[in-house]
């Protein structure tokens, strides 16, 4: 898996070896259909660079800056990104539990802060009516969801401090357990055998207040809870099919007509092993799980030297042994398979760009209209591209609001 917390260390190896290359779905057919769409990614990671300070989203980069700035986003005709609060799992202390909420908070301010400094090309988003309104603008919309609940510790109010803030979706859990749910990678396995009982109110609080609940991540007994108690639909924001790429973090069949029975949406991640099953085989995977076993075990104890040795270890790697990504064909397989096990109303799109995601013929978000292109090569009518794009997230969002009792 994908870990968020050295993701950074991703974007200055060879993953990005196709970003310079022909992009088919910017000409023709394709890029008239696309840009006919409403388009809408659901789950990026690009506060984490903001933050850092060494991105500026007003100007095209380039890796290893970051995959989604608003230049390219409007290249490759994307009208409408989440930009994910994404803090990582720590031990579940009233420091680390704190550290997690500010992270967060300044995460959310300085997103606002980038919309501001260039409010000619965006603004921030908060309802579904505002990604209609902007595209005719011609800006970007820009929605804010939180990825991991470790922010709110035990605390409830905090679902709706987040909400007044402009969160409009929370990912329940990351890649361990926390307060809310068990995780689908906790190596210490289940904690509540799915959501906890304060979990339980954090989706009736969040039902209540017409605000999305992102079961990515999370158990498959964490899901069906969700999935049984919520009142409204929900999505995954960034999940493929386990039926095609096995980890664990993936969606099974019986869970993807869950979700569809309940009127939700499955956005497919672009992340290489949750598209594609790696060769275990290879000298490459052998050393990148050594080094991944330093992120999940020791690297934050570390001091700065030795945490800038790892990344070296990291670059090098790439460098000998670069890495060999799926392609966006491989993406619309798992389309593909949403589409004839449960129908075109329950697909969308996830990249996770910048928090891992990234294909060799979709780099960024300026190649997304290969998406397109992909879709119309294996016959789906437009109609069908506008659902995947943004059409049935839309529908999703719209109903959460619509129920709720605030809204």
């Amino acid at each position: 898996m994908m870990i968020k917390a050295y993701s950074f260390l991703l974007m200055v190896g060879g993953l990005l070896a196709g970003l310079n290359g022909f992009c088919e779905g910017k000409d023709g057919k394709a890029m008239e259909v696309h840009k006919r769409a409403i388009t809408i990614d659901t789950h990026c990671d690009t506060p984490m660079a903001l933050l850092e300070g060494n991105l500026d989203v007003g100007v095209a980069n380039k890796a290893p800056g970051s995959r989604v700035d608003f230049p390219r986003m409007e290249e490759g005709g994307l009208d409408a990104i989440f930009f994910a609060a994404f803090t990582s799992q720590r031990p579940r202390t009233e420091e680390n539990t704190q550290n997690a909420y500010e992270m967060a908070n300044k995460m959310i301010e300085k997103t606002y802060e980038v919309c501001k400094n260039y409010n000619s090309m965006a603004e921030v988003a908060t309802t579904p009516g505002d990604v209609v309104r902007l595209k005719k603008e011609g800006k970007r919309a820009i929605y804010i969801g939180m990825e991991n609940g470790f922010p709110l510790g035990q605390e409830l109010n905090r679902v709706e401090e987040f909400y007044n803030k402009g969160v409009r979706y929370i990912t329940l859990c990351h890649s361990s357990n926390n307060d809310v749910c068990d995780s689908s990678t906790d190596k210490k396995g289940p904690e509540f055998n799915g959501l906890s009982p304060f979990g339980k109110e954090v989706v009736k609080e969040m039902n209540r207040l017409g605000m999305l609940i992102d079961v990515s991540h999370i158990s498959d007994k964490s899901f069906y809870d969700v999935v049984e108690l919520s009142k409204v639909p929900v999505f995954a924001s960034h999940s493929s099919v386990r039926a095609i790429a096995s980890h664990k973090r993936n969606m099974t069949d019986d869970m993807i007509k869950a979700l569809a029975k309940n009127g939700g949406v499955i956005q497919i991640c672009l992340l290489d092993d949750y598209i594609k099953d790696p060769d275990t085989t290879t000298v490459r995977y052998q050393k990148e799980q050594e080094i991944r076993k330093i992120f999940n075990t020791r690297f934050a104890k570390m001091s700065e030297e030795e945490q800038a040795e790892v990344r070296r270890q990291w670059r090098e790697l790439d460098e000998k042994y670069p890495k060999q990504l799926p392609t966006v064909a491989d993406c619309v397989d798992h389309i593909d398979h949403v589409k004839k096990l449960v129908g075109i109303d329950y697909v969308g799109i996830g990249s996770d760009f910048d928090g891992g995601g990234g294909l060799a013929d979709c780099a960024d978000v300026s190649q997304m209209p290969n998406i397109t292109a992909e879709m119309l090569k294996r016959g789906y009518t437009e109609e069908e591209i506008a659902k995947v794009w943004g059409g049935n997230f839309l529908r999703v969002f719209s109903a959460v609001i619509q129920k709720s009792s605030v809204n």
